[in-house]
C-alpha cells in the first residue's frame, strides 16, 4: 500500500512539472506596418540579402573592410565572448552526466602493542535526476546566451562595416572638397592679382585689395582644415584596423557606384540611385537584424530562467554510490574486501525564507520587460528604415538643385569677373559671386555624402552586413 502512495506522489509531481519542459515560442506581437510607408521600394528582394561585398562595389573599400574585420579589437572581443558562451553551454550539457571521484584514504594506528593499517580505495559517483526540468532549462538558457553572443558578434561586425564605409566615403568627400578649394585658391589668387593691378593703376581702392585678400586667405585656412580632417579620418580608420596611422588608398569621388554596378546617371546619381534600394518584407528585416534577433534570444533566455525558477519549487533527486576496495577496521593481515554503498536522496523545499517566490517573480517581470523592449526595438528599427529612405530621397531631390545652382553661379562668377576687368562691376559683386560659387560647390559635395550616408544607413537598418 505504501508503494502505491509513493507511485501516486511521483506521478502527481511528474504531471505537474510537464509544463517545465515546454520550449520557447516567439509570440510577441509587433506592428504590421513597421516601415510606416508604402512605396515601390517596399517590394522586391531586400538589399539586406546582399552580402557587403556585393553591396559595396569599390574594390579598395572591400579590401579595407576585410582588414578591419580581421584585426579590429572589439570584433575579436566579441568572438572571444562567443567562445566563452560555447564553453558554458558545453558545461550545461555535461550536467546530465554523473560526477565521479576517486578518493583513496589510508590510516595507521597502534593500540596495546597492536599495529593496524587500514585503507580504502573508493570510487564515488553522484548524479542529479532531472525529473522536473531544471537541468534541461538551464541548458536551453545557456543555448540562448550563446545565440545572443553570436548576434552580438554580428552586430559589432555590421557596425564596423558601416563605420568603415562611412569613413571611406568621408575621405572621398574631403578629397573632393580639397579639389574644389585648391581650384578656388588658384582662381581667387588670379582675382587678387587683378585687383592689385587695378589698384596700382589707380582704378581700385586699397579696401578692395584688402577684401579680396581676406577672402583668399579664408580659402587658404579651409584648405588647411580639410587636410587636417583627411589626416584625422585616416587615423580613425587605422584605429579600426588596430594599426598605426597610415595613408588610406581610395578611389576618386563618384568614380564607382556606391551600391550597384548598374546604377545609371551622372556622378552624384550613381552614388545613391534609389531605384535599387528595395526594402523587401518587414519580416525579413526581423530575421536579418542582429540586434532584433539578440533581443529575441534574450526573451528566450528569460523564459528558460523562469522555468528554472519554477522547477526550484519541486524536489531535487540525487542518486549517489560508492564502489571500491577496503580493509577498514581490520588488522594488517586482512587483505581487504569489496566496498559497496548506494544512496538515494530527495530534497523538497518547504520554506526558503521567500527566496524561491521572489526569484520566480523577478524572472517573470524580466520576461515582461524584455517583451516590451523587443516591441520598441522593432519600432525603432522601422523608424531607422523610414528615416534613411527619407534622407536618400531628400539627397537625390536636392542634388539636381545644387547641380543647377553651381552651374548658374559659375556663369555669374565668370560674367561678373569679366565686367570687373572692364570696369563695369565692383569688387563687392565679384567677391559675392565667387563666395556664393564656393559655398554651392561645397554644399553639393556635402549633399552627395549625406545621400551616401543614408544609403549605408538604410542597408544596415534593413539587416545588411551580416553576410
Amino acid at each position: 500500500m505504501k508503494y502505491k502512495h509513493i507511485i501516486a506522489i511521483v506521478v502527481s509531481f511528474t504531471l505537474t512539472s510537464c509544463g517545465l519542459y515546454n520550449k520557447y515560442e516567439q509570440k510577441t506581437e509587433t506592428p504590421a506596418n513597421v516601415f510606416g510607408m508604402t512605396k515601390d521600394a517596399a517590394g522586391g528582394a531586400s538589399i539586406a540579402e546582399m552580402s557587403w561585398r556585393e553591396f559595396f562595389t569599390d574594390p579598395l573599400l572591400q579590401q579595407l573592410i576585410e582588414k578591419v574585420l580581421a584585426n579590429n579589437t572589439d570584433l575579436n572581443s566579441a568572438r572571444i565572448a562567443v567562445e566563452k558562451s560555447q564553453a558554458s553551454l558545453k558545461a550545461a550539457k555535461m550536467a546530465y552526466l554523473p560526477s565521479l571521484y576517486f578518493s583513496p584514504q589510508g590510516q595507521i594506528g597502534r593500540f596495546d602493542n597492536i599495529t593496524t593499517r587500514t585503507y580504502s580505495l573508493p570510487l564515488q559517483l553522484s548524479v542529479d535526476v532531472d525529473v522536473f526540468g531544471s537541468i534541461t532549462n538551464k541548458k536551453r538558457a545557456s543555448q540562448a546566451v550563446l545565440l545572443q553572443a553570436q548576434m552580438g558578434e554580428e552586430a559589432v561586425r555590421t557596425n564596423l562595416i558601416s563605420a568603415v564605409a562611412q569613413q571611406y566615403y568621408m575621405l572621398q568627400l574631403l578629397d573632393r572638397q580639397l579639389e574644389i578649394l585648391t581650384l578656388t585658391d588658384s582662381l581667387w589668387n588670379a582675382s587678387l592679382e587683378t585687383q592689385k593691378s587695378l589698384y596700382e593703376n589707380g582704378k581700385a581702392y586699397s579696401t578692395a585689395v584688402n577684401q579680396m585678400e581676406s577672402s583668399y586667405l579664408n580659402v587658404k585656412t579651409q584648405i588647411v582644415d580639410t587636410r587636417r580632417n583627411i589626416r584625422a579620418t585616416e587615423n580613425a580608420l587605422s584605429r579600426l584596423m588596430a594599426d598605426t596611422p597610415q595613408h588610406i588608398e581610395r578611389k576618386k569621388w563618384g568614380s564607382i557606384a556606391l551600391h550597384h554596378p548598374d546604377a545609371q546617371g551622372d556622378v552624384g546619381q550613381r552614388m545613391f540611385d534609389t531605384q535599387f534600394l528595395k526594402f523587401g518584407v518587414p519580416a525579413k528585416m526581423l530575421e536579418s537584424r542582429p540586434d532584433i534577433r539578440m533581443a529575441n534570444y534574450a526573451m528566450e533566455e528569460a523564459f528558460y530562467n523562469t522555468q528554472v525558477a519554477r522547477a526550484a519549487f519541486f524536489p531535487n533527486i540525487t542518486l549517489s554510490g560508492t564502489l571500491g576496495w577496503t580493509n577498514s577496521g581490520a588488522v594488517v593481515i586482512n587483505p581487504g574486501a569489496l566496498l559497496l554503498n548506494a544512496v538515494g536522496q530527495l530534497t523538497q523545499p518547504i520554506f526558503a525564507r521567500g527566496q524561491l517566490k521572489a526569484n520566480l517573480k523577478i524572472n517573470k517581470l524580466t520576461q515582461e520587460d524584455l517583451k516590451k523592449k523587443y516591441v520598441q526595438m522593432v519600432i525603432d528599427a522601422g523608424n531607422q528604415v523610414n528615416e534613411a529612405m527619407a534622407d536618400c530621397q531628400a539627397a537625390r531631390d536636392k542634388y539636381g538643385y545644387y547641380r543647377r545652382q553651381v552651374e548658374v553661379l559659375h556663369d555669374a562668377y565668370t560674367g561678373t569677373h569679366e565686367l570687373m576687368d572692364n570696369g563695369k562691376a565692383s569688387y563687392i559683386e565679384v567677391l559675392t559671386a565667387q563666395e556664393d560659387l564656393l559655398s554651392a560647390q561645397l554644399n553639393e559635395a556635402s549633399n552627395m555624402y549625406k545621400g551616401t550616408q543614408a544609403v549605408i544607413a538604410l542597408y544596415i537598418a534593413l539587416g545588411g552586413g551580416t553576410k
